[in-house]
Protein backbone atom coordinates (compact mmCIF):
# COMPACT_ATOMS: atom_id res chain seq x y z
CA UNK A 1 0.00 0.00 0.00
CA UNK A 2 1.32 3.84 -0.95
CA UNK A 3 0.14 6.57 0.84
CA UNK A 4 1.38 9.77 1.13
CA UNK A 5 0.36 10.77 5.01
CA UNK A 6 0.50 7.51 7.35
CA UNK A 7 -0.99 8.01 11.33
CA UNK A 8 0.26 5.69 13.37
CA UNK A 9 -2.62 5.90 16.01
CA UNK A 10 -5.97 7.71 16.30
CA UNK A 11 -6.21 9.86 19.32
CA UNK A 12 -5.89 13.59 19.49
CA UNK A 13 -2.94 13.86 17.67
CA UNK A 14 -3.49 11.84 15.18
CA UNK A 15 -6.77 12.85 14.74
CA UNK A 16 -6.15 16.78 14.55
CA UNK A 17 -2.79 16.05 11.91
CA UNK A 18 -5.51 14.88 9.69
CA UNK A 19 -8.17 17.56 10.26
CA UNK A 20 -5.98 20.18 10.01
CA UNK A 21 -4.20 19.05 6.61
CA UNK A 22 -7.88 18.77 5.43
CA UNK A 23 -7.97 22.08 6.86
CA UNK A 24 -5.36 23.48 4.66
CA UNK A 25 -6.57 21.79 1.33
CA UNK A 26 -3.88 19.53 1.33
CA UNK A 27 -4.34 16.89 -1.62
CA UNK A 28 -2.23 14.25 0.22
CA UNK A 29 -3.48 11.15 0.86
CA UNK A 30 -3.98 10.00 4.29
CA UNK A 31 -4.37 7.00 6.07
CA UNK A 32 -4.83 6.36 10.13
CA UNK A 33 -4.08 2.97 11.65
CA UNK A 34 -5.85 2.52 14.67
CA UNK A 35 -5.10 -0.84 16.49
CA UNK A 36 -8.83 -0.47 18.27
CA UNK A 37 -12.14 0.01 16.98
CA UNK A 38 -14.09 2.89 15.54
CA UNK A 39 -16.20 4.91 18.42
CA UNK A 40 -19.69 2.92 17.42
CA UNK A 41 -17.86 -0.20 18.31
CA UNK A 42 -15.96 0.73 21.58
CA UNK A 43 -17.72 -1.06 24.16
CA UNK A 44 -17.17 -1.39 27.90
CA UNK A 45 -19.29 -4.41 29.48
CA UNK A 46 -18.27 -2.63 33.26
CA UNK A 47 -21.45 -0.72 32.66
CA UNK A 48 -23.76 -4.24 33.04
CA UNK A 49 -21.57 -6.10 35.22
CA UNK A 50 -20.34 -3.88 37.76
CA UNK A 51 -16.78 -5.44 37.31
CA UNK A 52 -14.08 -4.69 35.03
CA UNK A 53 -14.18 -7.97 32.87
CA UNK A 54 -10.52 -7.46 31.14
CA UNK A 55 -11.35 -7.71 27.86
CA UNK A 56 -8.94 -9.15 25.39
CA UNK A 57 -6.57 -8.47 23.17
CA UNK A 58 -6.92 -4.58 24.46
CA UNK A 59 -9.00 -2.02 26.74
CA UNK A 60 -12.00 -0.50 24.71
CA UNK A 61 -11.66 2.26 27.15
CA UNK A 62 -8.27 3.10 26.17
CA UNK A 63 -8.12 1.88 23.09
CA UNK A 64 -9.87 3.09 19.42
CA UNK A 65 -10.69 5.93 17.67
CA UNK A 66 -9.53 9.03 20.25
CA UNK A 67 -7.90 6.96 22.15
CA UNK A 68 -8.53 7.08 26.12
CA UNK A 69 -10.75 10.46 25.14
CA UNK A 70 -13.63 9.11 24.21
CA UNK A 71 -14.06 7.56 27.74
CA UNK A 72 -12.15 10.09 29.33
CA UNK A 73 -13.58 13.22 31.57
CA UNK A 74 -13.48 14.70 28.26
CA UNK A 75 -12.20 18.34 30.00
CA UNK A 76 -10.36 20.39 27.45
CA UNK A 77 -8.01 22.73 29.50
CA UNK A 78 -7.61 26.30 27.58
CA UNK A 79 -4.50 27.42 29.07
CA UNK A 80 -0.68 26.40 27.98
CA UNK A 81 0.21 26.20 31.28
CA UNK A 82 -1.64 22.96 31.57
CA UNK A 83 -0.78 19.86 29.32
CA UNK A 84 2.85 19.59 29.32
CA UNK A 85 6.12 20.58 27.77
CA UNK A 86 5.35 21.74 24.33
CA UNK A 87 4.99 25.27 24.49
CA UNK A 88 8.83 25.31 25.31
CA UNK A 89 9.49 23.77 22.39
CA UNK A 90 6.91 25.62 20.14
CA UNK A 91 6.87 28.80 21.71
CA UNK A 92 4.20 29.88 24.89
CA UNK A 93 2.50 32.01 22.22
CA UNK A 94 1.73 29.78 19.15
CA UNK A 95 0.96 27.04 22.14
CA UNK A 96 -1.92 29.77 23.20
CA UNK A 97 -3.08 30.69 19.90
CA UNK A 98 -2.99 26.97 18.97
CA UNK A 99 -5.09 26.23 21.58
CA UNK A 100 -7.93 28.50 20.61
CA UNK A 101 -8.06 27.18 17.27
CA UNK A 102 -8.28 23.72 18.37
CA UNK A 103 -10.57 24.89 20.79
CA UNK A 104 -12.66 26.56 17.86
CA UNK A 105 -12.51 23.08 16.17
CA UNK A 106 -14.27 20.92 19.01
CA UNK A 107 -17.17 23.51 19.12
CA UNK A 108 -17.50 22.98 15.51
CA UNK A 109 -18.10 19.54 16.19
CA UNK A 110 -20.50 19.40 19.39
CA UNK A 111 -18.67 21.13 22.27
CA UNK A 112 -20.24 22.96 25.01
CA UNK A 113 -19.78 26.95 24.49
CA UNK A 114 -19.67 27.15 28.66
CA UNK A 115 -16.17 27.89 29.63
CA UNK A 116 -15.34 26.95 33.65
CA UNK A 117 -13.62 28.63 35.77
CA UNK A 118 -13.32 31.73 34.48
CA UNK A 119 -17.20 33.47 36.45
CA UNK A 120 -15.65 34.43 39.97
CA UNK A 121 -12.09 36.12 39.96
CA UNK A 122 -12.57 37.52 43.43
CA UNK A 123 -12.98 33.98 44.81
CA UNK A 124 -10.25 32.76 42.61
CA UNK A 125 -7.83 35.34 44.08
CA UNK A 126 -9.38 33.78 47.58
CA UNK A 127 -8.66 30.33 46.49
CA UNK A 128 -5.41 30.91 45.58
CA UNK A 129 -4.42 32.86 48.69
CA UNK A 130 -5.06 29.90 50.54
CA UNK A 131 -2.65 27.96 48.31
CA UNK A 132 0.23 30.62 48.85
CA UNK A 133 -0.34 30.03 52.42
CA UNK A 134 -0.05 26.37 52.37
CA UNK A 135 3.23 26.20 49.98
CA UNK A 136 0.65 25.56 47.03
CA UNK A 137 1.16 27.00 43.57
CA UNK A 138 -2.55 27.37 41.85
CA UNK A 139 -3.17 26.87 38.12
CA UNK A 140 -6.72 28.64 37.46
CA UNK A 141 -7.24 27.35 34.24
CA UNK A 142 -10.37 27.82 32.28
CA UNK A 143 -11.66 24.53 31.43
CA UNK A 144 -14.29 23.08 28.42
CA UNK A 145 -15.94 19.93 29.84
CA UNK A 146 -17.44 18.30 27.36
CA UNK A 147 -18.24 14.80 29.80
CA UNK A 148 -17.41 11.52 28.88
CA UNK A 149 -20.84 10.68 26.71
CA UNK A 150 -21.14 13.91 25.18
CA UNK A 151 -16.98 13.45 24.21
CA UNK A 152 -17.73 10.01 22.20
CA UNK A 153 -20.44 12.06 20.04
CA UNK A 154 -18.32 14.77 19.53
CA UNK A 155 -15.28 12.26 18.24
CA UNK A 156 -18.11 10.05 16.55
CA UNK A 157 -18.85 13.59 14.65
CA UNK A 158 -15.30 14.17 13.79
CA UNK A 159 -14.75 10.41 13.01
CA UNK A 160 -17.60 10.55 9.97
CA UNK A 161 -15.91 14.20 8.85
CA UNK A 162 -12.65 12.45 8.11
CA UNK A 163 -13.97 9.66 6.56
CA UNK A 164 -16.32 11.68 4.50
CA UNK A 165 -13.64 13.65 3.27
CA UNK A 166 -10.97 10.76 2.50
CA UNK A 167 -9.07 10.28 5.16
CA UNK A 168 -8.54 5.96 5.26
CA UNK A 169 -8.82 4.79 8.36
CA UNK A 170 -7.55 0.98 9.03
CA UNK A 171 -9.49 -0.41 12.48
CA UNK A 172 -7.90 -3.38 13.76
CA UNK A 173 -4.27 -3.11 12.65
CA UNK A 174 -1.36 -3.05 14.75
CA UNK A 175 1.62 -1.20 13.89
CA UNK A 176 4.45 -3.95 14.13
CA UNK A 177 7.79 -1.78 13.01
CA UNK A 178 9.10 1.14 10.74
CA UNK A 179 10.40 1.31 7.36
CA UNK A 180 13.84 2.98 7.43
CA UNK A 181 15.92 3.26 4.64
CA UNK A 182 19.03 4.83 5.67
CA UNK A 183 18.27 6.38 8.02
CA UNK A 184 15.11 8.09 6.69
CA UNK A 185 11.76 6.49 7.45
CA UNK A 186 9.80 5.54 4.28
CA UNK A 187 6.50 4.03 6.34
CA UNK A 188 5.29 1.29 8.35
CA UNK A 189 4.45 -2.09 8.73
CA UNK A 190 1.16 -3.48 10.63
CA UNK A 191 -0.48 -6.49 11.01
CA UNK A 192 -4.70 -7.70 12.11
CA UNK A 193 -3.06 -10.62 13.59
CA UNK A 194 -3.42 -12.44 9.88
CA UNK A 195 -1.61 -10.82 7.33
CA UNK A 196 0.89 -8.41 7.14
CA UNK A 197 0.44 -5.20 5.27
CA UNK A 198 3.66 -2.90 4.52
CA UNK A 199 2.58 1.21 4.07
CA UNK A 200 5.23 3.18 1.98
CA UNK A 201 5.22 6.99 2.73
CA UNK A 202 6.08 9.85 2.44
CA UNK A 203 5.46 11.13 5.68
CA UNK A 204 5.54 8.55 8.68
CA UNK A 205 3.26 10.18 12.18
CA UNK A 206 3.66 8.37 15.10
CA UNK A 207 0.88 9.11 17.84
CA UNK A 208 0.44 6.06 19.73
CA UNK A 209 -0.40 7.65 23.39
CA UNK A 210 0.65 6.43 26.46
CA UNK A 211 -1.03 3.08 26.12
CA UNK A 212 1.97 3.05 23.09
CA UNK A 213 4.39 5.21 24.97
CA UNK A 214 6.20 1.77 26.14
CA UNK A 215 6.33 0.20 22.43
CA UNK A 216 8.06 3.46 20.83
CA UNK A 217 10.34 3.27 23.60
CA UNK A 218 11.62 0.48 22.31
CA UNK A 219 10.84 1.42 18.33
CA UNK A 220 13.58 4.72 19.52
CA UNK A 221 15.83 2.44 21.26
CA UNK A 222 16.11 0.17 18.10
CA UNK A 223 16.25 2.23 15.42
CA UNK A 224 18.59 5.41 17.58
CA UNK A 225 15.55 7.69 17.34
CA UNK A 226 17.38 10.74 19.39
CA UNK A 227 15.20 10.28 22.78
CA UNK A 228 15.90 10.71 26.52
CA UNK A 229 14.33 9.77 29.58
CA UNK A 230 11.43 11.84 30.76
CA UNK A 231 9.00 12.13 33.50
CA UNK A 232 7.13 9.45 34.92
CA UNK A 233 4.25 10.07 37.51
CA UNK A 234 2.86 7.79 40.43
CA UNK A 235 0.46 8.44 42.45
CA UNK A 236 -3.32 8.04 43.69
CA UNK A 237 -6.58 9.01 42.75
CA UNK A 238 -8.43 10.83 45.83
CA UNK A 239 -12.50 10.56 46.48
CA UNK A 240 -14.37 12.61 48.53
CA UNK A 241 -17.44 14.00 49.43
CA UNK A 242 -18.90 16.69 47.06
CA UNK A 243 -19.77 18.38 49.97
CA UNK A 244 -15.77 19.22 50.86
CA UNK A 245 -14.95 20.20 47.27
CA UNK A 246 -18.32 22.13 46.70
CA UNK A 247 -16.58 25.61 46.76
CA UNK A 248 -13.14 24.81 44.68
CA UNK A 249 -15.66 23.00 42.38
CA UNK A 250 -18.20 26.17 41.98
CA UNK A 251 -15.63 28.50 41.83
CA UNK A 252 -12.98 26.65 39.31
CA UNK A 253 -14.29 23.37 38.17
CA UNK A 254 -10.82 21.86 37.86
CA UNK A 255 -8.51 23.38 40.57
CA UNK A 256 -4.99 22.56 39.35
CA UNK A 257 -2.34 22.60 42.40
CA UNK A 258 1.15 21.82 42.55
CA UNK A 259 3.74 21.79 45.66
CA UNK A 260 7.17 20.35 46.25
CA UNK A 261 6.53 19.08 49.94
CA UNK A 262 9.42 18.31 52.36
CA UNK A 263 11.58 16.47 52.70
CA UNK A 264 12.18 15.44 49.14
CA UNK A 265 10.63 18.24 47.00
CA UNK A 266 9.38 16.06 44.59
CA UNK A 267 6.98 18.09 42.23
CA UNK A 268 3.42 16.68 43.35
CA UNK A 269 0.68 17.89 41.40
CA UNK A 270 -3.25 17.44 41.55
CA UNK A 271 -5.01 15.92 37.86
CA UNK A 272 -7.82 15.23 36.45
CA UNK A 273 -10.66 16.56 38.88
CA UNK A 274 -13.98 15.62 38.23
CA UNK A 275 -17.34 16.89 40.32
CA UNK A 276 -19.94 14.52 40.70
CA UNK A 277 -17.44 12.05 38.57
CA UNK A 278 -16.87 8.20 39.34
CA UNK A 279 -13.15 6.29 39.61
CA UNK A 280 -12.92 4.13 36.52
CA UNK A 281 -10.28 1.56 36.20
CA UNK A 282 -8.21 1.04 32.36
CA UNK A 283 -6.43 -1.67 31.66
CA UNK A 284 -2.86 -1.65 29.43
CA UNK A 285 -0.81 -4.75 28.05
CA UNK A 286 0.47 -7.37 30.17
CA UNK A 287 -3.24 -7.25 32.28
CA UNK A 288 -1.87 -3.69 34.43
CA UNK A 289 -4.70 -2.47 35.58
CA UNK A 290 -4.56 1.56 36.50
CA UNK A 291 -7.09 4.04 38.05
CA UNK A 292 -8.51 6.98 36.75
CA UNK A 293 -11.19 9.45 36.74
CA UNK A 294 -14.86 9.76 34.74
CA UNK A 295 -16.79 12.65 34.54
CA UNK A 296 -20.45 12.64 32.75
CA UNK A 297 -22.75 15.72 31.66
CA UNK A 298 -25.82 14.25 33.07
CA UNK A 299 -24.84 11.34 35.82
CA UNK A 300 -23.95 12.86 38.63
CA UNK A 301 -22.27 11.33 42.62
CA UNK A 302 -21.89 12.16 45.31
CA UNK A 303 -18.48 12.47 45.01
CA UNK A 304 -15.28 14.35 43.33
CA UNK A 305 -12.23 12.12 42.40
CA UNK A 306 -8.98 13.18 41.32
CA UNK A 307 -5.30 12.37 40.67
CA UNK A 308 -2.60 12.91 42.94
CA UNK A 309 0.83 12.57 41.21
CA UNK A 310 4.33 12.63 41.71
CA UNK A 311 6.79 13.31 39.06
CA UNK A 312 9.83 10.87 39.00
CA UNK A 313 12.60 11.54 36.76
CA UNK A 314 15.73 8.46 36.07
CA UNK A 315 19.25 9.09 34.19
CA UNK A 316 22.11 7.18 35.87
CA UNK A 317 22.17 4.45 36.10
CA UNK A 318 18.91 3.05 35.81
CA UNK A 319 17.06 4.93 32.46
CA UNK A 320 13.79 3.48 32.42
CA UNK A 321 11.19 5.00 34.09
CA UNK A 322 8.25 3.27 32.07
CA UNK A 323 9.50 -0.08 33.41
CA UNK A 324 9.47 1.53 36.96
CA UNK A 325 6.17 2.68 37.22
CA UNK A 326 4.52 -0.56 35.63
CA UNK A 327 6.18 -2.51 38.39
CA UNK A 328 5.06 -0.36 41.20
CA UNK A 329 1.74 -0.85 39.33
CA UNK A 330 2.14 -4.66 39.16
CA UNK A 331 2.64 -4.83 42.38
CA UNK A 332 -0.04 -3.24 43.47
CA UNK A 333 -2.61 -5.18 41.29
CA UNK A 334 -0.70 -8.44 42.92
CA UNK A 335 -1.98 -6.95 46.80
CA UNK A 336 -5.43 -6.64 45.31
CA UNK A 337 -5.97 -9.86 43.03
CA UNK A 338 -5.59 -7.97 39.53
CA UNK A 339 -8.29 -5.14 41.11
CA UNK A 340 -7.84 -1.50 42.07
CA UNK A 341 -6.60 -1.21 45.78
CA UNK A 342 -8.59 1.38 48.02
CA UNK A 343 -7.96 2.75 51.47
CA UNK A 344 -8.82 5.76 53.61
CA UNK A 345 -6.33 8.21 54.62
CA UNK A 346 -6.67 7.71 58.06
CA UNK A 347 -6.22 4.26 58.09
CA UNK A 348 -2.33 5.05 55.81
CA UNK A 349 -2.28 8.06 59.04
CA UNK A 350 -2.60 4.98 61.39
CA UNK A 351 -0.25 2.40 59.52
CA UNK A 352 -3.42 -0.07 58.85
CA UNK A 353 -4.99 -1.92 56.19
CA UNK A 354 -8.14 -0.67 55.34
CA UNK A 355 -11.39 -3.55 55.55
CA UNK A 356 -14.45 -3.79 53.31
CA UNK A 357 -16.55 -3.34 56.66
CA UNK A 358 -14.75 0.19 57.51
CA UNK A 359 -15.58 1.21 53.69
CA UNK A 360 -19.28 0.18 54.20
CA UNK A 361 -19.15 2.65 57.33
CA UNK A 362 -18.32 5.51 56.06
CA UNK A 363 -19.49 8.97 54.58
CA UNK A 364 -17.88 8.58 51.72
CA UNK A 365 -18.73 5.56 49.08
CA UNK A 366 -16.86 4.11 46.42
CA UNK A 367 -17.52 5.35 42.73
CA UNK A 368 -15.22 2.20 42.08
CA UNK A 369 -17.90 -0.82 42.95
CA UNK A 370 -14.73 -3.53 41.99
CA UNK A 371 -12.34 -1.88 44.11
CA UNK A 372 -10.62 -4.15 46.63
CA UNK A 373 -9.88 -2.66 50.69
CA UNK A 374 -6.41 -2.94 51.45
CA UNK A 375 -2.86 -1.42 52.41
CA UNK A 376 -1.74 0.47 49.08
CA UNK A 377 1.50 1.48 51.21
CA UNK A 378 2.31 -1.96 50.63
CA UNK A 379 3.25 -1.51 47.19
CA UNK A 380 3.68 2.41 46.68
CA UNK A 381 6.84 3.42 46.15
CA UNK A 382 8.05 5.06 50.14
CA UNK A 383 9.21 8.40 48.41
CA UNK A 384 6.13 9.06 46.97
CA UNK A 385 3.81 7.84 49.39
CA UNK A 386 5.79 10.67 51.69
CA UNK A 387 5.47 12.99 49.40
CA UNK A 388 1.67 11.97 48.31
CA UNK A 389 0.80 12.40 52.19
CA UNK A 390 2.80 15.87 52.65
CA UNK A 391 1.00 16.83 49.65
CA UNK A 392 -2.69 16.36 51.19
CA UNK A 393 -2.22 17.87 54.41
CA UNK A 394 -1.04 21.40 52.17
CA UNK A 395 -4.50 20.90 50.67
CA UNK A 396 -6.55 20.62 53.38
CA UNK A 397 -5.62 24.03 53.99
CA UNK A 398 -6.72 25.46 50.71
CA UNK A 399 -9.51 22.74 50.78
CA UNK A 400 -10.93 22.10 54.80
CA UNK A 401 -11.49 18.09 55.26
CA UNK A 402 -10.04 17.07 52.02
CA UNK A 403 -7.45 15.28 54.71
CA UNK A 404 -10.39 13.53 56.24
CA UNK A 405 -9.84 10.21 58.03
CA UNK A 406 -12.49 9.02 55.03
CA UNK A 407 -10.69 10.14 52.19
CA UNK A 408 -10.46 7.48 49.64
CA UNK A 409 -7.13 6.81 48.08
CA UNK A 410 -6.85 4.31 45.27
CA UNK A 411 -3.78 3.04 43.78
CA UNK A 412 -2.39 2.80 41.09
CA UNK A 413 -2.64 6.30 39.28
CA UNK A 414 0.17 5.96 36.77
CA UNK A 415 1.20 8.22 33.67
CA UNK A 416 3.09 7.04 30.77
CA UNK A 417 4.75 9.87 29.29
CA UNK A 418 8.05 9.08 30.74
CA UNK A 419 9.80 8.75 26.86
CA UNK A 420 10.71 12.07 25.67
CA UNK A 421 11.70 12.35 21.98
CA UNK A 422 14.00 14.25 20.66
CA UNK A 423 12.69 16.96 17.75
CA UNK A 424 13.26 20.66 16.43
CA UNK A 425 10.30 23.35 16.70
CA UNK A 426 9.43 22.27 13.38
CA UNK A 427 8.74 18.76 15.04
CA UNK A 428 11.29 16.88 12.98
CA UNK A 429 13.15 14.19 14.65
CA UNK A 430 16.40 13.01 13.69
CA UNK A 431 15.25 10.07 11.65
CA UNK A 432 14.14 11.93 8.01
CA UNK A 433 10.10 11.65 7.14
CA UNK A 434 9.07 10.40 10.70
CA UNK A 435 7.64 12.56 13.35
CA UNK A 436 6.59 11.33 16.95
CA UNK A 437 3.02 13.32 18.74
CA UNK A 438 0.84 13.52 21.51
CA UNK A 439 1.56 11.81 24.94
CA UNK A 440 3.96 8.89 23.76
CA UNK A 441 6.11 11.64 22.03
CA UNK A 442 6.62 13.09 26.29
CA UNK A 443 5.59 16.30 24.82
CA UNK A 444 2.17 16.79 25.52
CA UNK A 445 -0.32 15.64 28.48
CA UNK A 446 -4.20 15.48 27.74
CA UNK A 447 -6.85 16.34 25.21
CA UNK A 448 -6.15 19.88 24.23
CA UNK A 449 -2.46 19.78 24.05
CA UNK A 450 -2.28 16.48 22.34
CA UNK A 451 -4.35 17.98 19.73
CA UNK A 452 -2.69 20.90 19.50
CA UNK A 453 0.51 19.37 18.65
CA UNK A 454 -1.72 17.66 15.86
CA UNK A 455 -2.88 20.73 14.32
CA UNK A 456 1.07 22.04 13.88
CA UNK A 457 2.25 18.61 12.40
CA UNK A 458 -0.75 19.10 9.70
CA UNK A 459 0.19 22.22 9.28
CA UNK A 460 4.01 21.27 8.78
CA UNK A 461 3.26 18.83 6.57
CA UNK A 462 0.98 20.98 4.91
CA UNK A 463 3.83 23.41 3.98
CA UNK A 464 5.75 20.23 2.49
CA UNK A 465 3.41 19.29 -0.25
Amino acid sequence: MNTDVVIIGAGPAGIFTAIELLRKGSKQKIVIVEKGQSIENRRCPKSKTNKCMNCKPYCHITTGFSGAGAFSDGKLSLSYEVGGDLPSLIGEDLAQETIHYADSIYLEFGADTHIEGIANPEAVKQIRKRAIQAGLHLVDCPIRHMGTEKAQQIYLSIEKYLQDNGVEILFGYECTNLILDHEECRGVQITDGKKEIDIQAKHTVVATGRRGADWLEKICAEYNIAHMPGTVDIGVRVEVRNEVMEKVNEVLYESKLIGYPKPFKNKVRTFCQNPGGFVSQENYDNNLAVVNGHSYKELKSNNTNLAILCSHNFSVPFNQPIEYAQKVGELTNMLGAGHILVQRFGDILDGKRTWQKELAQSNIKPTLPDAVAGDITAAMPYRAMVNIINFIHAVDHVVPGFASVETLLYSPELKFYSNRIKMDADLNTNVKGLYCLGDSSGWTRGLMMASVMGVIMGRKIAEKE
